[in-house]
């Protein structure tokens, strides 16, 4: 299976989802995606918030976000045609069904408020505020639009809790999953 292996990584934001795909990319030498709001709005040239607004009006800017990542996934050319990757978003365990590797990755609310405290700045209560609304708005919308409950993620094949593990000890963990494959 080996460059072939495609995994799909998911959790809120502030789990440590982007790093430790990232870092799972790099240790097994596979493309890493992670095409989220965030990249979407950088396009745009608009700040998160304003994608984030657009998104609760509009369900093209899911399907859009969505339909781009797995597609990188899947390989839509012949140069990463059938080439293994490892997808990082909120929803590639639910979206990247072919995945081999299906990994969750949870923290505490406040172990994400804190975590995108010291990535992003602002004040603590602040910003868990906005991860509280963020994640029920984004719960309500993938319920909807594709009638996912991203509060159900047992289908995983591994679920880590991240709060009490820095980045490379969650990496080791999935490392060590992948041997089994």
């Amino acid at each position: 299976m080996g460059e072939n292996i495609k995994i799909a990584i998911s959790g809120r934001s502030g789990c440590g989802n982007t790093t430790v795909s990232k870092m799972v990319a790099e240790a097994l030498g596979l493309r890493f995606i992670n095409f989220t709001f965030r990249s979407l709005a950088q396009e745009r040239g608009v700040d998160l918030k304003t994608i984030l607004e657009l998104a609760a009006k509009d369900d093209s800017i899911d399907r859009e976000v969505d339909t781009r990542q797995v597609k990188l996934a899947r390989g839509n050319d012949s140069v990463t045609d059938g080439t293994g990757c490892v997808l990082g978003s909120r929803l590639a365990i639910w979206m990247l069904q072919d995945a081999d590797l299906k990994i969750y990755l949870d923290a505490s609310p406040e172990t994400r408020a804190s975590r995108i405290v010291n990535r992003e700045g602002g004040s603590l209560e602040e910003i868990a505020a906005f991860t509280a609304e963020r994640d029920r708005q984004d719960h309500a919308r993938y319920l909807r639009i594709y009638n996912i409950d991203t509060d159900d993620y047992s289908f995983a094949d591994l679920i880590i809790d991240t709060g009490k593990l820095d980045p490379q000890q969650i990496t080791d963990l999935i490392l060590d999953r992948v041997k089994g494959i």
